[in-house]
């Protein structure tokens, strides 16, 4: 690798000056190889996140400021010039954490001051030492003053960093802060170390000896490796590459992860939200086939779409600070969008039992609710008339009453006509009934069909023409029925005002048709009129 090569280089000009100890100035490209190699582990795992890339970035900025220990003059140049932005790297590093961009203005404002800190303020430094590279006036004074505006701002910067990491915590989720708090801790333990122990060991033990920058320098060699640990400890680490989704469709079904955790755990967010869009449905479903509301903009969540042959399948709902490149996200949902698509039939499946079962409860509590406020009270009321002498007659006629609104009631749970005389039967009658005039087509029924595709048709029949006669406005309304090639096509127009928009009615429909193994399919324009066609397997 580069960055070791490049060490190995600068420790052998190093050990050739007697001044400073050059086995402790050697330690100073040491570091600079734990970061290329961390750094560069990193990237390899993640070659999207720049985490990795500013990490070796680090290193780099290490071997520069060891040159400072080099005797050719330009080198050394550079060294004392760079000497301090190994923190500045620190500072970015943290706030970068774990994507490797800053998000927020806030953020840049704080590593821009961590970088003016490091590379402008450490100029009278260098200016006026004595003896450097660079110097161009002996002032002790100028050089010490200078040094104490370096580290009052550079507590500023501190101070504002540890303000928005707070931020960052707060609004993180459990699983995130425990990753990111030790994390903030330990980098600001490190930004602190170096200023904090020179002044105390400056004040107090007379410059601290060798022993002072071994522990300064381990301190800070320690930094990318805790970056690397926090990376793999799961709140926002990607664990596998998008590459290896390929693997896990082809997986065994019943030992492979669910589609949502493989997503979650190769893009590296554990708050993801993989979501659904049913056929005819605008909004997003969750896996119960609950509506979910979009993520407001700037809520700190980002929405991806799942498209399959140019159709809309699902989206991926996403953390949009842990991930911020939404192509990579797109790039996992082309790869997962075959899957996606068959969990969303599971979905609409499942939808589409809850509904058929709360309409089945509906129509329940209708019944018990009939039976208790009409025929009941209908049928105590004339035992009362029985026990008190009510002549015969007018008995008898309450009884008759009475037998009218049962039949009135079984009827429209199942039609008479239906289950005795069949499906065309049932139809003709309820057009008879109708006050718009029904042009009825039936072809290839002369034999009983299934009941369950009887009824489903029925229903479906009975429910188009009941929503045309109420809304369409139509003078005329045309129903036809045939049996062909084993199946039966239903089929309900109208000529009225069309644009029908889907609602209960038509997801009442297409639940019933779906549940005999059938489609449905709504043609409406405004001032064209509105087609209803149903397609139903119905092999004897």
């Amino acid at each position: 690798m580069g960055i070791v090569g490049a060490a190995v280089g600068e420790a052998v000009l190093i050990l050739q000056q007697p001044e400073p100890p050059p086995w402790l100035a050697v330690l100073v490209p040491s570091v600079a190889v734990v970061y290329g190699v961390t750094g560069l582990m990193a990237w390899v795992r993640r070659p999207s996140s720049r985490l990795g890339f500013l990490i070796v970035v680090g290193g780099g900025v290490w071997l520069l400021a060891g040159l400072d220990n080099v005797a050719v003059p330009v080198l050394s140049a550079v060294g004392v010039v760079t000497q301090t932005l190994a923190l500045g790297v620190i500072v970015h590093l943290l706030l970068a954490f774990p994507t490797g961009r800053l998000h927020r203005r806030a953020e840049r404002v704080v590593v821009v001051a961590a970088y003016a800190v490091c590379l402008v303020l450490q100029v009278p430094q260098y200016l006026f030492a004595s003896g450097g590279p660079l110097s161009i006036a002996d002032r002790p004074q100028l050089a010490e003053m200078g040094l104490q505006a370096q580290r009052a701002a550079g507590a500023v910067v501190v101070g504002a960093l540890a303000v928005v990491l707070v931020g960052r915590l707060r609004s993180a989720d459990v699983g995130q802060r425990r990753v990111l708090a030790p994390l903030a801790v330990y980098g600001i333990f490190a930004l602190l170390a170096v200023p904090v122990s020179s002044a105390i060991a400056t004040s107090l033990f007379d410059g601290g000896g060798l022993v002072l920058p071994v522990m300064q320098l381990a301190v800070l060699a320690l930094v990318p490796i805790a970056f690397a640990v926090s990376a793999s400890r799961g709140g926002f680490a990607r664990t596998a590459d998008i590459a290896e989704l390929g693997a896990w469709l082809g997986a065994d079904e019943i030992a492979r992860p669910a589609l949502r955790r493989a997503l979650a755990a190769t893009l590296g967010d554990g708050s993801l939200e993989l979501l659904f869009r049913l056929p005819g449905e605008e909004a997003l479903v969750d896996d119960r086939g609950a509506p979910v509301s979009r993520p407001a903009p700037g809520g700190g969540r980002g929405v991806v779409g799942i498209d399959l042959a140019g159709t809309p399948v699902g989206a991926i709902v996403y953390d949009a600070e842990v991930l911020d490149s939404p192509e990579e996200i797109r790039e996992a949902g082309r790869v997962v969008a075959l899957a996606v698509d068959r969990e969303r039939l599971i979905v609409q499946l499942r939808a589409s039992r809850s509904r058929i079962a709360a309409a089945a409860d509906d129509e329940r509590r209708r019944i018990a609710r009939d039976l208790h406020d009409g025929l009941q009270s209908r049928l105590v009321f004339l035992a009362v008339q029985a026990g008190t002498g009510a002549p015969p007659d007018i008995v008898r006629g309450g009884i008759e009453a009475a037998i009218d609104e049962l039949r009135e009631l079984v009827d429209g749970v199942m039609p008479a006509q239906l289950t005795e005389r069949g499906l065309p039967q049932a139809v003709e009658d309820l057009a008879d009934r109708l006050p718009t005039p029904v042009v009825l087509d039936v072809a290839g029924l002369e034999r009983r069909l299934a009941p369950d595709v009887e009824t489903a048709a029925y229903f479906v029949v009975c429910e188009a023409v009941v929503n045309a006669v109420k809304h369409a406005g139509s003078s005329t309304l045309a129903v036809s029925l045939q049996r062909i090639d084993g199946r039966l096509r239903i089929e309900v127009a109208d000529r009225g005002g069309g644009g029908v928009a889907p609602g209960r009615g038509m997801r009442g429909m297409a639940d019933r048709v779906e549940a005999v193994g059938g489609v449905l399919a709504v043609h409406s324009s405004p001032g064209v009129g509105t087609r209803i066609e149903a397609v139903i397997p119905c092999e004897s």
